[in-house]
């Protein structure tokens, strides 16, 4: 008899754990877990300079106050940064190490400065075709730093930043992070414009190296101009060097909020999903890469895979592969198109 009660609530006790450890099994939270941060400049290469005040003394102040700010916070969090003290880093080595640990976000911090000493203001860059001579200036600017680089021309294969068709490698950009580098450069925007530089220029597009080159959601942010008077006292002042980072950590923890989501695994890897390559009424679709151009109906960029587009109210085309009705048989494909596309994602229609 107590050997039927031992069985009976060992069955019961099965029944209820079998829901709890199924759900383990076929769920898990995806999460920001790695940030890079990028101290501009450094070493033999001082950046921006206003008296004895340097750009890269700057950029590794806030760099290394933002990272403590995310560590107090989000203790779990793995911040790796390109440099840690006056050192000279390249900007192609910058971009490997977010790469190699496969970082979720890339910030790369820089002062800007100008000949016209009444410009001013934070400003905020994505990877993207420059819209105005501008943007192209600034490019030039942040780019040349290679040209410090032992056989820069090899490791770029020929890329100089001084000469505008150099820049035509860009137009060929398929970036499948845009959207959300636009994201998180628009959250930075709104925390700087609470000062205390607070007069934004707000979020381009830009032709940087550094961000070209990462493979995840990346942004440049130019705190403020040391060209200029009221800037400079601004950004040389301690106290205000953190607040900047506190800024940026705001948008951070905003950015982080929207990006930690449950992402339920499939049942089985070996099914293949039964569903049609693009259902438009279907509620999932796999987000290969955003353009800012429209791409005609079996254009080679998509590599053999029907696609649709959304486009946003930014005027970009997210393609993507799909749709599915669940994230069960998103998942199931993901693998697959990983393959043409290393970085597509899951997205919900």
């Amino acid at each position: 008899m107590k050997k039927f009660y031992k069985i009976g609530f060992l069955a019961i006790l099965a029944v209820i754990l079998f829901p709890i450890q199924l759900h383990a099994q076929q769920s898990r939270m995806l999460e920001l877990g790695t940030v890079v941060i990028d101290a501009g400049h450094g070493g033999k290469d001082p950046g921006a300079i206003s008296g004895s005040v340097k750009e890269k003394d700057i950029t590794l102040s806030v760099a290394k106050r933002l990272g403590a700010l995310i560590n107090e916070k989000y203790p779990n969090v793995k911040i790796i940064y390109t440099r840690s003290g006056d050192t000279f880093v390249e900007l192609k080595k910058r971009a490997e190490i977010a790469n190699k640990n496969n970082a979720d976000l890339f910030i790369s911090i820089h002062v800007n400065s100008a000949k016209n000493r009444s410009a001013n203001g934070s400003e905020t860059f994505v990877m993207g075709s420059e819209k105005s001579s501008s943007n192209f200036e600034v490019c030039q600017l942040e780019n040349s730093v290679i040209t410090l680089e032992e056989d820069y021309s090899s490791n770029y294969s020929g890329f100089d930043p001084s000469n505008p068709e150099s820049y035509i490698i860009f137009s060929l950009l398929q970036n499948s992070h845009l959207e959300q580098s636009l994201m998180f450069a628009q959250l930075v925007q709104n925390n700087a414009a609470k000062g205390p530089i607070a007069y934004g220029r707000g979020v381009k597009q830009a032709n940087f190296l550094v961000l070209w080159m990462c493979t995840m959601p990346a942004v440049l942010v130019e705190l403020g101009f040391i060209s200029n008077k009221n800037d400079f006292q601004i950004l040389s002042n301690k106290k205000h060097q953190q607040k900047m980072a506190e800024n940026i950590f705001n948008a951070f923890c905003k950015y982080k909020k929207n990006y930690d989501k449950e992402y339920i695994l499939p049942a089985s890897e070996s099914v293949e999903s039964k569903e049609p390559a693009c259902v438009k009424e279907d509620r999932f679709g796999i987000q290969i890469f955003v353009s800012s151009k429209s791409l005609p109906k079996g254009s080679s960029k998509f590599k053999g895979y029907d696609c649709n587009f959304i486009k946003t109210s930014k005027g970009l085309y997210k393609y993507y592969i799909g749709g599915f009705s669940s994230k069960e048989e998103a998942a199931k494909k993901l693998p697959a198109v990983r393959k043409s596309f290393p970085d597509a994602f899951i997205i919900e229609l």
